[in-house]
């Protein structure tokens, strides 16, 4: 449905821009519209002959009703969602060389401390999970600000990838975007958003706004990927895009 895409596109570079003075000027001319359909007769036509009027009414209802409320309705639908951040590591590269792990611990708490005996050896944290193969320099977290592609699909929050002991994180934080039919997030290779090749799909958008986390692939290298992108799958639309640089 790519001209779908096409059409939403140019209500958004267009149209939206223009919305007020459209809407006004689509009262107007529905008033006329009503004003000549009584000049003329057509509703009391339409009344005298209510089983055409229906017959040619229904189909179109059927299929605009269900159309519009589909293209619509996640625009007037906000969902929201707040996952907690995980703890972020610095990985060293796969051959051994970088920067070793840095490792969060916690002291033990009061009750944990009571139920070790004198002879019990020293309380340590638990070792991390061994993180997959990361080839290239130690992985610092990157960052990025997102923006909408126009005034209609607005974007705003920050994009973090970093890593974590067991995996790969992209994380969106106090996030939000013009919600959509088909949102899906992404990893583009491209600084400005979607690429045609070498994507990295990473699922469907969790919620239209709040913190969520997305987990990449084991053994994918986030050094390839330069943007955080929300993308309309099904209509080939880019609503927001992060650029990600190192802090």
């Amino acid at each position: 449905m790519s001209f779908v895409g096409d059409l939403e596109r140019l209500f958004a570079s267009s149209l939206y821009p223009l919305r007020i003075p459209l809407f006004v000027a689509g009262l107007v001319v529905t008033a006329l519209l009503v004003r000549t359909a009584r000049r003329r007769g057509w509703l009391v036509a339409a009344r005298a002959h209510p089983a055409r009027s229906t017959l040619v009414l229904a189909p179109i209802l059927a299929v605009a009703l269900p159309l519009g409320w589909y293209l619509a309705s996640p625009l007037l639908i906000t969902t929201r969602i707040d996952e907690a951040p995980p703890v972020a590591v610095l990985w060293p590269r796969s051959d051994g060389a970088g920067t070793s792990p840095s490792i969060v611990s916690r002291p033990p708490s009061s009750a944990a401390v009571a139920l070790v005996s004198p002879v019990s050896p020293a309380f340590s944290a638990a070792p991390p999970a061994a993180p997959p193969d990361v080839t290239g320099p130690a992985l610092a977290e990157r960052r990025g600000t997102f923006h909408g592609e126009d005034d209609f699909h607005f974007g705003r929050g920050t994009a973090r990838l970093f890593a974590t002991a067991d995996g790969v994180i992209l994380r969106f934080e106090g996030f939000a975007v013009r919600n959509g039919p088909d949102l899906f997030v992404y990893l583009s290779p491209a600084a400005g958003g979607y690429a045609g090749k070498g994507n990295l799909e990473l699922g469907r958008l969790k919620a239209s706004e709040g913190n969520q986390n997305y987990r990449l692939p084991a053994g994918t290298d986030p050094s390839a990927y330069r943007s955080a992108v929300i993308w309309c799958k099904q209509f080939a639309v880019q609503f927001a895009v992060a650029t990600l640089k190192a802090v």
